[in-house]
């Protein structure tokens, strides 16, 4: 366990702590590296270790922690939320996005439904995942469109209101419904597993694609089908697919913003995803420096073990202190969210995105490079780490773009 520098800890958080390390060391772990080897259908399957994961999270109502207005769950700060999920991200990234995906139209419609009074919503949406022990209540982020992918995030930027990049699913008002037509692309994370959607899709397609709506769609109506679940080169246990919508039909409660707000809901969405990223991929560069540090203590050559090396310990010192960078920037995202992101908004939450997802894949190569050829074999955790943190670098936005979205809001926003 690495060596905690803040003050502020406390004996509860330390807990906390303790426990979601066991949890991530003792389920998660170990069926990630089981799903690795699994194909993409396999995963989902009946049978699966991915189910024993859901039950065992939600069996502890770590899934409510923090859901605004539900008394389930633990009470939870976002120190405690941070301590949370780099250790679910040490354990295993592609579960931990998982499990963090699954309740964010949940989270999100609980927000809305307390603030606007939209108890139809609190009732048919928030109560019943709340209450939920046995994972049957999935969510997924459906934001990404086969012919839309990181231009979809793009707040602030000019091309985000060019009707030319209006988005392909659009929903139109119905009477009091809205009925939704079209496609989200194969790499929605539990696309193919997830009972309801947090659905970004496009209204006023004369505004493009800042002429949206957000809606909770629950996906098993008529109308909906899945695609088969994505093969992919890291990431294995995280579930992805496409979601086709042809003429479904949503209540008209179901929405939680119109084009009146959708970019402002955009990006307090994004702050958040990205935040939650650099998290987990603090913890992914923790594991992947643990794994080196381990390898190089037992490993011997030139008669003693290399951790006795000075060019390997030049290496692992640099890791150790990439990651307690990682590690105080993304906390201090976390701790300093408000409404609208992280204590400076935005650009912050996408520093800590790129910065962090950066640092795991660098991490995980040298790590690679401490074992030598070894750590390219396929039964070392290590292997398994470095796809891991490839996917980091495109998923909920390519850091390019970001950084580029970032850069925006630097220039607008920072007072000199």
């Amino acid at each position: 366990m690495y060596a905690e520098l803040s003050p502020d800890l406390g004996p509860d958080r330390e807990a906390i702590r303790t426990e979601t390390h066991r949890f991530a060391a003792e389920v998660l772990r170990p069926a990630s590296i089981d799903l690795d080897r699994c194909s993409a259908e396999e995963v989902i399957a009946k049978d699966s270790r991915l189910w024993d994961v859901y039950r065992a999270w939600y069996g502890l109502g770590n899934h409510a922690a923090g859901l605004p207005g539900q008394d389930d769950g633990l009470e939870v700060d976002p120190l405690g939320q941070h301590l949370i999920y780099e250790e679910l991200g040490w354990g295993a990234c592609d579960l931990a996005i998982s499990l963090g995906v699954a309740g964010m139209p949940f989270r999100a419609a609980a927000e809305v439904g307390q603030l606007t009074g939209n108890q139809a919503l609190l009732d048919e949406i928030v109560t019943p995942y709340a209450e939920d022990r046995e994972g049957r209540y999935i969510g997924c982020w459906a934001i990404t469109e086969p012919a839309h992918g990181s231009d979809s995030l793009g707040v602030g930027t000019a091309g985000l209101s060019d009707p030319r990049t209006s988005g392909n699913c659009r929903a139109r008002r119905d009477g009091d419904d809205w009925v939704l037509t079209g496609q989200k692309s194969a790499w929605v994370s539990n696309g193919t597993i997830a009972t309801h959607a947090m659905l970004f899709c496009t209204v006023e397609p004369e505004q493009g694609m800042a002429g949206g709506a957000v809606l909770i769609v629950p996906l098993d109506g008529p109308g909906v089908t899945r695609g088969p679940a994505l093969e992919k080169h890291g990431q294995r246990a995280l579930n992805q697919g496409e979601i086709i919508f042809d003429e479904v039909r949503v209540p008209g409660h179901c929405l939680l913003a119109g084009p009146d707000i959708y970019s402002l809901v955009l990006g307090m969405t994004l702050s958040t995803a990205n935040t939650g990223m650099s998290v987990i991929f603090t913890g992914a560069a923790r594991a992947a420096f643990e794994e080196a540090l381990a390898y190089a203590k037992v490993r011997v050559q030139g008669g003693g073990p290399i951790a006795e090396h000075q060019m390997v310990q030049g290496l692992l010192f640099g890791m150790f202190a990439r990651v307690e960078q990682a590690r105080a920037l993304s906390r201090a995202v976390m701790c300093g969210q408000g409404p609208n992101g992280g204590s400076g908004g935005l650009a912050h939450a996408i520093a800590a995105k790129v910065t962090c997802t950066q640092t795991a894949f660098e991490v995980a190569s040298q790590a690679v490079q401490v074992h030598g050829a070894i750590g390219l074999a396929k039964d070392l955790f290590i292997e398994k780490l470095l796809r891991d943190a490839r996917s980091a670098l495109i998923e909920d936005g390519v850091n390019e773009f970001l950084s580029l979205v970032g850069a925006r809001q630097v220039i607008d926003s920072y007072v000199l």
